[in-house]
């Protein structure tokens, strides 16, 4: 039996790679969550048996090393982290926090005899890109804000526990990801939200910031292929599409699928944390996909036919 630990296990995404992974033929899946912003309903536990759910901070020494012991995973994928650009920034000090987590997930890696550990980054890391498409070699890093820093020191701790003690090793670089069960605060599910509802649709600054929006499937296809086909060890693979969408093009596009009478209406700039444009190079992505990703009003119209989460 091939034991994988996942922590942040209730997430959005998270919780879509546990249930990919426990069905694979003689594999258990650990998922650790504090549930702070996590939901258990993500995770569907009755329906899938090889899925065992803890509460847990990883944060905690105490907390995670219990786990670890008790379970000896083969594999640790880290998940848990303060996500979403307003929380990040709002609360800085919270993100900080996260390092601690890191340090235990991967002192407890090597010394369990973790085979590899994989890590979600974030696109966050480039920070105010320089180069087009964003490249995971040749594209510096500038990240600034707390969160994108405390995801570059986690690539950091990888590379050194690699030299230094040998852990293998991968680095996700999470570009916007979107699908169902997303949580209602992210950018997708909130302009579909206010859409349903007949609400205005909230834009910072004029809108011509791009992003690019990927799939759930093809994100946990992608991620689960590294493991999979043994691929991207000691090494980093941008994780998204790469179709640039600007977020006022993304909420027109929202309230023509949906009908909606919903009006666009403009705010201010946020002060940080709003990058002008997002676009990788997702030449690794797509090997390991080995077909197209999902377009975007496709993607989005598989959303609109479940929008349980979004609505409850």
């Amino acid at each position: 039996m091939t034991r994988i630990l996942i922590t942040g296990g209730a997430g959005f995404i998270p919780s879509a790679l546990a249930i990919r992974l426990s069905q694979e033929p003689g594999t258990e899946v650990i998922a650790v969550d504090n549930l702070a912003t996590g939901d258990l309903n993500k995770l569907e536990l009755e329906k899938h048996p090889r899925i065992h759910f803890i509460k847990c901070d990883v944060n905690r020494f105490e907390d995670i090393s219990s786990v670890f012991y008790a379970y000896r995973p083969d594999f640790v994928f880290h998940y848990a982290a303060v996500v979403g650009v307003k929380r990040t920034t709002d609360h800085p000090v919270s993100v900080l926090h996260d390092i601690d987590g890191i340090r235990n997930v991967l002192d407890l890696c090597k010394n369990t005899g973790v085979k590899r550990v994989f890590f979600s980054s974030s696109s966050e890391v480039y920070g105010e890109p320089v180069e087009f498409p964003q490249n995971e070699h040749t594209t510096p890093l500038n990240s600034k804000l707390p969160y994108a820093i405390v995801k570059n020191i986690g690539e950091a701790f990888l590379r050194s526990y690699h030299k230094e003690y040998g852990l293998d090793y991968t680095v996700f670089r999470f570009f916007n990801t979107y699908g169902p069960k997303q949580s209602k605060d992210f950018v997708v599910s909130k302009f579909i939200r206010a859409a349903l509802k007949g609400e205005d649709i909230t834009i910072y600054g004029d809108g011509l910031q791009t992003r690019t929006f990927c799939f759930i499937d093809d994100n946990i296809a992608a991620t689960t292929a590294t493991y999979l086909k043994q691929e991207v060890i000691n090494d980093v693979a941008n994780i998204g599409n790469d179709k640039e969408t600007t977020i006022l093009e993304l909420a027109n596009l929202v309230v023509e699928l949906t009908g909606s009478s919903s009006k666009i209406i403009h705010l201010p700039p946020l002060a940080e944390g709003d990058m002008t444009r997002r676009m990788p190079d997702i030449q690794r992505m797509r090997s390991l996909l080995g077909r197209d990703l999902l377009p975007l009003r496709s993607g989005l119209e598989r959303v609109l036919a479940d929008t349980s989460f979004i609505l409850g």
